[in-house]
Parts: structure tokens; C-alpha cells; sequence
């Protein structure tokens, strides 16, 4: 079964993410979008926040933004706690975002790939698999700087 990609963008990454809800449909997958829904010049920071806190409140289990960059993005959504927001740029990339670090956002830029490139990234994410293991070691160490920042000890 199919878990829910939420999916953002702001108008620098509507093209490419207008392509790719287009595509995460057509392969059976569950899509919610948050927008934008026009090429109006909006700011990246409001749809970052807005999935990266569904994310950090267990509201959603991996999503997808799209910026002119990626890196907008990237920096705001990695302010939530537990969120894992991996700015790709290729197959590779993509596929180490998920088996070495679990990324739970995927972060592209609109304006720096192409749609096929895109789909492919999405396809390797979304099909491979956290490798676990000293890798875990590592995301649990992310997760107590969190803890220590939240609790004011950092």
C-alpha cells in the first residue's frame, strides 16, 4: 500500500512539480499537494514549513519540495526536528539520500533539472531502501542534537 507523498513548491518549482505529481499518480502513489498552484512569485520558506512541519509532527511520512535550487528549501525544512531534507542533483545522490541518510524529503531544483532527471531521482527514493546499520548509528546522533538543542543543552 502506497503512503502518502506530500508534495510542495514554490513558483520556481511548479513546472517540475506539476510533472511530477503528474508522474507519483500514474505510479499508484498517494499525492498531497500543498502548492503553489500558480506562477505568482511566492516565498519558498512558507511551503517548506508547511510540509517539513507535517513531517515533524508524524502528519506525514516523506514528501518532496521543489525550488528554483533546492537550496531554499533545504535550509528551511532542516530546521524541523526529525526531518532528513536531501537537496539531489542526480541518481546517485538521490539513491545515497535514502540508503545512507533515510531522507524523509526529497529537495530538487526547478530550475537546475529536467523532468526526466526528476523522475528518475523520485523512482530511486522512493524505491530504495535505509541500509541501517552504522548508518542508523548516525541518524541517531542527529536525533540527540535535536534533543539537546530543543531542551536548551546545545
Amino acid at each position: 500500500m502506497a503512503q502518502t507523498i506530500v508534495i510542495a513548491s514554490d513558483h520556481g518549482g511548479l513546472e517540475l512539480k506539476s510533472a511530477l505529481v503528474e508522474y507519483l499518480l500514474s505510479a499508484q502513489q498517494v499525492v498531497h499537494d500543498l502548492g503553489t498552484m500558480s506562477d505568482d512569485s511566492v516565498d519558498y520558506p512558507d511551503y517548506a514549513a508547511q510540509l517539513a512541519k507535517a513531517l515533524s509532527r508524524g502528519e506525514a511520512a516523506r514528501g518532496i519540495l521543489i525550488c528554483g535550487t533546492g537550496i531554499g528549501m533545504s535550509i528551511t525544512a532542516n530546521k524541523f526536528p526529525g526531518v532528513r531534507a536531501a537537496l539531489v542533483h542526480d541518481d546517485f545522490t538521490a539513491q545515497m539520500a535514502k540508503e545512507h541518510n533515510d531522507a524523509n524529503i526529497l529537495v530538487m531544483g526547478g530550475r537546475v533539472l529536467d523532468v526526466a532527471s526528476a523522475r528518475s531521482m523520485v523512482k530511486i527514493w522512493l524505491e530504495t531502501p535505509f541500509e541501517g546499520g552504522r548508518h542508523q548509528r548516525r541518524l541517531d546522533k542527529i536525533a540527540s542534537l535535536e534533543d539537546d538543542i530543543r531542551a536548551g543543552r546545545i
